[in-house]
């Protein structure tokens, strides 16, 4: 009954796109050259804020289930990827607010997080209990690249003991403290290494160091002198440890406070200048345990167009006038009201997954991103913000995949860690108008010599792809194909030859160029 199942479903896609091909479809000729290597692709991620720390605690058929759709690289019987194939995951480092209750300021439970160090100054590891959990099954799934995030210093360590700023103007953990986080930081690295074996690349101990972080959730704001400060005192007991994990900064809270001076934030923008120009007193680039890379997120830079292409536009530059450094977008969700899309409300179908993928290719081909990172993995909001979402329940619940789930796939899971972006030129390649509504390509190339192009079609139509570039003449085409109809779902396999390739309106599609067996 399943394999016919299967040749039906196979019939129905052949039909689709065999009857797409009888039509007269818009064609976009398309040029790649496998040689001509921008960027190197990292990862693509998530973190596990806020929901993990109670969905890791459910039952056990359910967190696999999820941490299957997140992290697998199987596939089902068809083809199809049983799950996005996420190669990084980040981890948050809580601060203790959960102990504190309503106490902490916090008004949503769910936005506290537990904390490993305690009031006697003893550590307890078997908190974050849930969220080590799903950290486990990443690298069950053959995940090795992890970052560990620090939204506020551990609330023993803070100004007014709680998990965030009362005033917002300062860092809420005095300079006399700085020594004691790094050894919170150094303390908690060497126990996720040494007990777990989990060795976390990266850690990021500010996060959006612009905002005030007066509530709502654990945060602290971090002025860019005593951020540079904090760093240096890091770096020193770090290097004293022997603590092989990077520094990543900055995590700015918008892409723009890395590239320019903002007037209400002077002291908390032109990050990239101030921390890796030699000549700025707040420099950071001779630290030996710094990532040289600058960190933002994409937040309230993505409408209009013009302002999506010219701040990632303004990234790049950047990254030719500091050429030792590379740019990760490390977080992002819809937070902004435009005309187009608003934060409020979960949308399960396409409309959200075709405005993150636009801004994924914009951030990969614009700004040079060497990855890319969504925010909550596992949302219990009525909010634009997860790839799953959950039932808000601590304890047991259902779980929905979204379209925005299997739209990231169609990057994650094929464009593979140590992978090229390489040259692709079409017509109208990257201007606005084609940001805004037309089809936007681009291409890797993967440490196996794979070929991937990732397209997305904006537009209601079928468009047929003229691809020229240079394949062996026996290469195999896969192809994955997210719409409303389809999860990430393989198409039946061709023999890549002279002629077209089509994509379906309000798509994704993602074709692997292999070497036939």
């Amino acid at each position: 009954m399943a394999a016919m199942k299967n040749w039906i479903k196979l019939y129905f896609i052949w039909c689709a796109f065999n009857w797409a091909g009888a039509q007269e479809n818009p064609t976009i000729e398309v040029y790649i050259n496998k040689n001509t290597h921008f960027q190197t692709i990292h990862n693509f991620a998530a973190s596990d804020a806020w929901a993990a720390q109670f969905t890791g605690l459910w039952p056990i058929e359910k967190k696999q289930a999820m941490s299957e759709w997140l992290f697998s690289l199987d596939s089902n019987t068809d083809g199809s990827p049983r799950g996005i194939g996420l190669s990084a995951w980040r981890f948050n480092i809580g601060a203790g607010s959960m102990a504190q209750g309503e106490e902490s300021g916090i008004k949503d439970p769910w936005r506290r997080a537990e904390g490993f160090l305690q009031d006697n100054g003893n550590y307890d590891w078997q908190k974050q209990a849930g969220q080590q959990w799903f950290l486990q099954a990443a690298k069950a799934n053959g995940v090795n690249q992890f970052i560990a995030f620090v939204n506020s210093p551990p609330i023993q360590l803070t100004r007014n003991n709680k998990a965030h700023s009362d005033y917002g103007l300062a860092a809420n953990v005095s300079q006399d403290k700085y020594v004691d986080y790094a050894n919170f930081l150094a303390r908690v690295l060497r126990h996720f290494k040494d007990s777990l074996a989990i060795d976390f690349d990266y850690i990021s101990p500010f996060n959006e160091p612009q905002w005030e972080w007066k509530g709502g959730q654990e945060g602290s704001p971090w002025n860019n002198d005593e951020l540079a400060n904090a760093t240096r005192v890091i770096d020193s007991v770090f290097n004293q440890y022997k603590i092989d994990s990077k520094i990543e900064i900055t995590e700015a809270g918008q892409i723009d406070y890395l590239t320019g001076e903002k007037e209400k934030h002077l002291n908390r923008s032109n990050q990239i200048a101030s921390f890796f120009d030699p000549e700025n007193p707040n420099y950071l680039g001779n630290l030996k345990s710094l990532a040289p890379k600058i960190a933002a997120h994409s937040y309230f830079t993505t409408w209009d167009i013009s302002k999506l292409k010219k701040e990632r536009e303004r990234i790049a530059q950047k990254l030719v006038e500091y050429p030792s450094l590379e740019y990760w977008m490390s977080e992002y969700c819809i937070l902004e009201n435009n005309e187009e899309i608003k934060g409020k409300g979960r949308d399960f179908g396409m409309p959200t997954a075709l405005y993150v993928a636009r801004l994924i290719h914009a951030d990969l081909t614009i700004a040079n991103a060497s990855a890319w990172h969504w925010w909550l993995a596992m949302s219990p909001y009525d909010f634009k913000d997860g790839l799953i979402y959950i039932d808000k329940e601590t304890s047991d619940g259902d779980f929905y995949g979204s379209k925005l789930l299997w739209a990231l796939g169609n990057y994650s899971r094929f464009i593979r860690p140590g992978a090229k972006r390489v040259s692709v030129t079409y017509d109208a390649y990257n201007t606005e108008e084609n940001l805004r509504d037309g089809v936007l390509l681009s291409a890797y190339k993967n440490t196996d010599d794979s070929l991937v192009l990732v397209a997305i079609n904006q537009s209601d139509a079928v468009t047929d792809i003229k691809l020229n570039v240079a394949l062996p003449p026996n290469t195999k085409m896969e192809r994955y194909v997210t719409s409303e109809s389809y999860n990430l779902s393989k198409m039946p396999n061709v023999q890549f030859g002279k002629g077209k390739i089509q994509v379906l309106g309000k798509s994704l599609t993602t074709f692997v160029f292999n070497k036939a067996d």
